[in-house]
């Protein structure tokens, strides 16, 4: 059957994507349900929220995780399929999980990870500006809708000048979904009510 491989690839690729890391390391670590606290998101974000920087660090390093090795499937498998295509399913798993009633996250650090795989300089520049973002305002939202505004303009750029259409057709879509899902997150900036993150600040 043709193409087998690479269906077989999106399946595995959007069950990976829905495995609820925030989940299961705020039940099996702490017994608290995130969903049913701060913004309620399976996410990263959240975590930090509500668990603290451990169990958000832990929730990010699996969020990226899922979505790095959803991007390798390809190699793994022995296809042709882009990598960039292959980890857009777990990217829409994270965010519409099997597992959890299709209700997640944002799907920023999965993201992330899909994009360290297919484009590594390209996930360096989204991050330096995620970081610096996140060090200025302390508002991890703020920081991701910044790191994927960034990404537009330098996809589009990356697009004209390499003519690489690819990139183009998938991280667009991609970067808009992802400052979409953030709408709620910007109504609360502008009012000043958007929680902050203190990342870098240390205990008292």
């Amino acid at each position: 059957m043709p193409y087998l491989t690479e269906i077989f690839i999106v399946l595995i690729s959007y069950v990976l994507g829905s495995i609820p890391f925030a989940l299961i390391i705020g039940k099996l670590g702490y017994r608290v349900d995130v969903r049913e606290h701060g913004s309620g998101n399976l996410g990263t974000t959240n975590t930090f929220r509500v668990l603290g920087k451990r169990a958000g660090t832990l929730v990010l390093l699996g969020d990226m995780g899922k979505g790095l090795l959803a991007a390798l499937l390809p190699l793994l498998f022995g296809s042709d399929m882009s990598l960039l295509l292959a980890g857009i399913p777990a990217i829409i798993g994270h965010s519409y999980p099997i597992f959890a009633k299709f209700k997640g996250g944002k799907s920023v650090a999965t993201s992330a990870g899909v994009l360290l795989a297919a484009f590594p300089l390209f996930f360096l520049v989204v991050v330096a500006t995620f970081l610096l973002t996140l060090m200025i305002s302390k508002m991890v939202s703020l920081s991701s809708m910044a790191a994927s505004v960034v990404g537009l303009v330098t996809v589009i750029a990356y697009g004209i000048i390499a003519r690489d259409w690819l990139p183009l057709i998938v991280i667009v879509p991609l970067a808009l979904f992802i400052i979409i899902k953030h709408r709620s997150n910007w109504q609360r900036i502008r009012s000043g009510t958007e929680p902050k993150v203190p990342l870098f600040q240390k205990r008292k």
